[in-house]
């Protein structure tokens, strides 16, 4: 087990009450807890996400960490997905969402087509685990099209 030592400064004062708490100027409060304390709950903070990919007649199982693009670990898993630009405008990443959920908010998508289960790999991080299905650029195309025009 590791001791921190503290010298005493004006930045911070020791709360004799709560041992493992150091009171800070407000608003900030850090709090120090033994191991021993930790909730299973709160071992599980980060943690990547099962990503099935259906491209070209063949599902592939990617994990996926959230900070990280589905297209970015499709890539890097070898998978000839299309892509163009990277950023959420050209469309040519296409894919419907069978099932999950994904953070696509850097997208250029409108929301009756992401309500429709539609997005874009390039900026698709996941939420949940997902099961994705490429698309013809076409057919998103023609759906964003559609709804620019109602």
């Amino acid at each position: 087990m590791a001791t921190l030592h503290f010298t005493p400064s004006p930045c911070f004062t020791l709360n004799p009450k709560q041992p493992h708490t150091i009171q800070l100027p407000s608003p900030f409060q850090l709090s120090f807890r033994p191991a021993r304390h930790r909730t299973r709950r709160q071992s599980n903070v980060v943690r990547s996400y099962k990503v099935v990919v259906e491209h070209e007649g063949k599902s592939t199982e990617l994990e996926v960490e959230p900070d990280e693009t589905i297209l970015e670990k499709a890539l890097e898993s070898g998978l000839s997905a299309p892509h163009d630009c990277k950023l959420g405008v050209c469309m040519t990443c296409p894919a419907k969402l069978l099932a999950g959920e994904v953070d696509q908010s850097e997208g250029m998508l409108s929301d009756d087509v992401v309500e429709r289960g539609y997005t874009l790999l390039c900026v698709s991080y996941p939420k949940s685990d997902c099961h994705i299905r490429t698309i013809p650029e076409e057919e998103l195309l023609s759906l964003q099209l559609a709804t620019a025009n109602d």
